[in-house]
């Protein structure tokens, strides 16, 4: 389930379809998939594919984590990202191995409590967690030289726009089901800049916050 051989199969595939960061390959490689989800999925892994994490949520495809990851990190490596959506965790994992600080926003608290057991297991030390409705972000700490999100808005958040260094470049699918586009959103002095990258499928991006209690 767990084996070097399995990992290593997962990181041909994502090299096979134009994963090419070497850092990324090797984080993604190193980090253990089958502790961001129930035990009853971990046998899957390592399959590039996205699998539910419970709360109508999935954990992303590697290839989909590994592109978006990639995109991030180019020009330069952005010191300071915000990231929408913590989910199952292993998005915030895979970042914050690769950059200074990861502020992570999540609107289900008990996927958000589960994702910082999670990370203190693994002492990634450099997240900061907090429950709330990720279509205003983390104002606190605005602005981030970059942005990834995780779940589908219909449109670009503006409020997350605004959050974003001059410079900074956010990430996110942008679109109804079954129609979003992974967009590149370049913060500007003079405005924005729109850039498509791919066709994908994420679960829609909800307003306000959730308790995740089950009782």
């Amino acid at each position: 389930m767990t084996s070097q051989r399995t990992r290593d199969r997962l990181i041909a595939r994502l090299e096979e379809e134009g994963i090419h960061d070497a850092q990324v390959l090797e984080v993604i490689r190193n980090t253990p998939r089958h502790l961001f989800m129930d035990e009853a999925m971990a046998s899957r892994a390592y399959e590039d594919t996205a699998l539910p994490i419970g709360h109508g949520q999935t954990i992303s495809q590697p290839y989909i984590v590994a592109r978006m990851t990639e995109v991030l990190l180019q020009p330069v490596i952005p010191s300071k990202v915000l990231e929408i959506g913590t989910g199952s965790g292993y998005q915030t994992a895979v970042l914050a191995q690769l950059v200074d600080q990861v502020y992570s926003v999540e609107r289900i608290e008990h996927l958000l409590n589960q994702s910082r057991q999670r990370l203190m297991k693994l002492n990634i030390r450099n997240t900061h967690l907090k429950l709330a409705d990720g279509f205003a972000g983390w104002r606190q700490y605005a602005p981030y030289d970059a942005i990834i999100v995780t779940a589908a808005p219909t449109t670009v958040p503006h409020d997350l726009v605004q959050q974003l260094a001059f410079g900074g470049r956010m990430i996110v699918p942008v679109g109804e089901a079954n129609q979003q586009r992974l967009m590149l959103i370049t913060r500007e002095e003079d405005g924005v800049v729109e850039q498509e990258l791919e066709w994908v499928s994420f679960v829609p991006m909800i307003k306000g916050q959730h308790s995740g209690r089950s009782s």
